[in-house]
Order: structure tokens, then sequence, then C-alpha cells
């Protein structure tokens, strides 16, 4: 999983000049990440903005071990002046890597999204044993940016794959922090401001272990009531 607008960089700049469109994705634009995947035996997911018409939306590109690309998630919660230039998206989304038999699923998440409990929760009661959150958080963020990914982890027994975009992009600095959190929200792996790759496995018989444990994710009400005030 690659960073927040990682194909454009994150910045005003591109996001006002012409953004790659459905067909684009299609296209050769993607052609490196397609022969890394085909090559590598890996499912590529690639953050961009995707021009839809005279829309906009902050979206995931999957490239899968074949080489096809689809977009299966556009970001559903929108920061800032992201506001003034897309639309959010109006359904989560997961992938499942693996075959058949043994696949594995992953809920999807772009940046703010993460700032939101009820997201990653909804991801884990579809199924989803990690959370994978394409980002780019800017630089004094650090503190906030650690708390949220370790939090979804620990509420709802999953792993978390944070990555995030570093270094300098349309005159803004950001945090990187790449980070892998375990069901507990333990840090598995991290990166600082540099740029590189974390790696690690996921146990599925530790989040089943974890989730009877801690079990948020099971005990969690749809409604608490009307709120009484006296």
């Amino acid at each position: 999983v690659l960073p927040e607008a990682f194909l454009t960089g994150y910045a005003t700049s591109a996001f006002a000049a012409p953004l790659p469109t459905p067909a684009d994705l299609a296209g050769p634009l993607l052609d490196p990440l397609r022969e890394s995947a085909r090559a590598g035996g890996v499912v590529a997911l690639v953050g961009t903005p995707v021009a839809r018409g005279h829309l906009a939306t902050l979206s995931l590109a999957m490239v899968a071990t074949d080489g096809a690309v689809t977009v299966p998630y556009d970001k559903q919660h929108l920061d800032g002046d992201e506001k003034d230039r897309f639309v959010v998206g109006h359904h989560g989304a997961s992938v499942r890597i693996g075959d058949a038999v043994g696949a594995v699923e992953l809920g999807l998440s772009i940046c703010y999204d993460g700032c939101f409990g009820e997201h990653a929760a909804a991801a884990a009661r579809d199924g989803a044993v990690g959370y994978l959150a394409s980002a780019a958080y800017f630089a004094g963020s650090e503190h906030r940016r650690d708390l949220y990914y370790a939090a979804r982890a620990l509420e709802n027994g999953l792993y978390v794959a944070f990555a995030g975009l570093t270094g300098r992009c349309g005159g803004r600095d950001f945090s990187g922090g790449s980070a892998l959190y375990d069901p507990e929200g333990r840090v598995l792996a991290r990166l600082g401001t540099e740029e590189g790759v974390v790696v690690s496995d996921l146990d599925l018989d530790l989040v089943a272990s974890t989730r009877r444990t801690h079990t948020m994710l099971a005990d969690h009400r749809p409604s608490l009531g009307p709120r009484r005030r006296v």
C-alpha cells in the first residue's frame, strides 16, 4: 500500500492540474506498477486523485498480480481544502487477497478516514482482519497520526498498515511514519521520515485470540439510546 495521492503528489498545484482519469489508470500510466506486481506476485494499492467527468475523488487504485487495474475505493471523509476540490466516496471497500480458500480480507482507508473509529469498525464487522491506510500527514501531526492508527488496531483486533507520505511536496513537509500495528495496537515496524518499506506477516490466529480476549468489536452496541441530562 502506497501513500495518499502518491501518483501526483499531495499538493494544491497538483490537484489544480489535469488529474488521472479511470482510462489513464487502465492505460500505460501504471505500467511500472503492473510490471512489479506481475514480477513479485503482489497486489499494489496506490493513492491517486481521479477525475470523473466534472467531479474528482481521492482514491485508491489497485493493481492485481495479473496487472489488472481497478479503483475500488474513494475517500469518504475529506479534510480542509480537499472539500473545495473533491467529492466524498459513498461506500466502504475491502480487498480479498489470496486464493478463494485462504483469502485474507483487508479494509481500505485514506488518511482522514482513519480519524473516525466507525470507519475501521465497519470494515472489521464485515470481516476485515487488516486495515490499509494510505495517508499524507503534515509535519507536526505525528502524535495524532500514531495515536489514531494504534487505536484503530486495538479497538477492532485487527492489523493496521499505515503508508505515510514523506518529504517535501508542494511547499509542505510530510511526516512519513509508515508503520504496521498488531491487533493490540503494538508497533511491529515503523519508519521515520526516511523513504522505505515496512513489512510484516499477518497472523490470523492472533487476530482471533485477540478478539476473544478484548471483545470491544463483538460488544459494540448500535445505539446507546437517548441521553438523560440531570
